[in-house]
């Protein structure tokens, strides 16, 4: 189970905030008392963004907290770090004086239920944070399932490789599924060649525990939905190793899985009316005997053809065989999340998300939701111009163009072939990974992408 990212009961102990902006900070300390309004103008309060201003009251006992909202560019340059300030705030029960609305409440809200997250698993539990009775004016039922779903996403990718393997990853999946009612199924080792996922398994032959496609299926709704993450729980690079500056991180390459189990979560705790599918191809790409070499020809599942030119490009290769799949059955919409390409990082950094899609519908609503919801997303093209370059010319694909130009787009050019029209696709090439501790993020693993998405499922099935 995720960590408990919740508010607090109602209660008359609760100490008021109020939240105060610039330029309403002079008449908001002019309606203190004399001795309030002295202490406040004493440390300087004068409404910044999270400043933080505790007024005592009798016995010196907290009466009052001032947190100032700062101005409109200042939140856009810094997104929930007022929630966070009121996370960091001393232990005890606080509440809002006023009711929160809006996207900008929300924001507060979240950010509040983000910044209580902490990743303990292999340390001692620190104590307690503040506690916040739930705002008024706001779904904060829904902002915990969506906080729940976000703790799964960063605990799945927090765990080193020893402790999340396939194997792992596998028995992640199977809680979550026993949890909200949704089913599992698995096809690991040699069964994988049986039946008929080639790619996953040449992926995953070399390492110790097995190669597997997990498939977890929930709900009877008449939207059906496919979400597809790479499962990579950890990468050398294979053969073309990586070197130890670049593999230090590499725990992380599940991230697209970690992120479709957090948003499956969000889904099925909501109970939105769709018929949801999540496939994860779950591998290591290790080095042994048993490992794919670099100029290897292998067919995937749909009868591609895919050359090898690299074997630490192996991600594009276990989506390939688990989108053939996915589009083996009727599908509305199939979206993919993976740490795909250090491309991305270079186009966009660590903080958005960028995705593909030839659906300019919702390409619109997953820009207006990103920015309703503070989950930055950027749409990159698929540019088909640039399908050349990954036509090797001796196979149908391949798998790492040379050239060093446009990698990210190549790589969902890759991606593009296996749904091949079948049905409306997205694909998400997320980092998975906060670089430094920020407002409601924590260094380590973090969701992307996940919670824009969500809005725009959860808008469509009330329209």
């Amino acid at each position: 189970m995720p960590q408990a990212l919740r508010f607090a009961d109602p209660t008359d102990a609760a100490i008021p905030i109020r939240l105060v902006t610039p330029d309403g900070a002079e008449a908001a300390l002019a309606a203190l008392a004399e001795g309030p309004r002295g202490w406040a103008e004493h440390h300087g309060f004068a409404g910044a963004l999270g400043q933080v201003c505790t007024l005592p009251g009798e016995a010196g006992l907290p009466a009052l907290v001032l947190i100032g909202t700062g101005s409109a560019s200042d939140r856009q340059r810094r997104r929930f770090a007022l929630g966070a300030a009121i996370a960091d705030l001393p232990r005890a029960t606080y509440a809002l004086e006023e009711a929160l609305d809006g996207a900008e409440g929300e924001e507060i809200a979240l950010g509040y239920l983000l910044s209580l997250y902490r990743f303990e698993r292999y340390r001692q539990p620190a104590p307690d944070k503040a506690a916040l009775v739930a705002p008024a004016g706001l779904d904060t039922a829904r902002l915990e399932r969506i906080a729940a779903g976000e703790a799964l996403t960063r605990d799945l990718i927090n765990t080193p490789a020893e402790d999340m393997g396939p194997d792992a990853l596998e028995a992640a999946a199977r809680q979550l599924a026993a949890d909200c009612g949704a089913e599992v199924t698995v096809i690991a080792g040699d069964d994988l060649l049986t039946q008929g996922f080639p790619l996953i398994h040449t992926v995953g032959r070399a390492a110790a525990r097995a190669p597997r496609l997990i498939e977890l299926r929930w709900g009877t709704g008449a939207r059906k939905l496919t979400l597809v993450g790479k499962g990579v729980c950890f990468d050398t690079g294979g053969l073309n190793l990586k070197p130890g500056s670049s593999m230090g991180l590499m725990k992380k390459d599940m991230g697209g899985a970690a992120t479709v189990l957090g948003l499956a979560r969000m889904i099925m705790t909501e109970g939105l009316d769709l018929s949801l599918r999540v496939l994860i191809p779950a591998v290591e790409n290790a080095v042994s005997g048993a490992s794919f070499r670099p100029g290897d020809i292998f067919r995937a599942r749909n009868g591609k053809t895919v050359e090898i030119n690299n074997t630490d490009a192996e991600g594009r290769l276990v989506l390939a065989d688990a989108l053939a799949y996915a589009v083996e059955a009727p599908c509305d919409r199939i979206i993919s999340m993976a740490t795909l390409t250090g491309a991305a990082r270079v186009a966009v950094g660590p903080d958005i998300a960028p995705f593909f899609t030839d659906d300019d519908g919702l390409a619109e609503a997953l820009s207006l939701a990103a920015a309703k919801v503070a989950d930055p997303v950027w749409r990159l093209p698929f540019h088909t111009p640039y399908e050349a370059m990954i036509e090797p010319g001796i196979a149908d694909l391949d798998n790492a163009p040379s050239g060093g130009f446009a990698g990210s787009i190549t790589a969902a050019l890759f991606l593009r072939r296996f749904v091949d029209g079948a049905a409306p696709y997205a694909h998400f090439d997320i980092y998975g990974w906060c670089p430094a501790a920020m407002p409601a993020r924590p260094k380590g693993g973090v969701g992307q992408g996940a919670r824009a998405l969500f809005r725009v499922l959860t808008i469509e099935g009330a329209a």
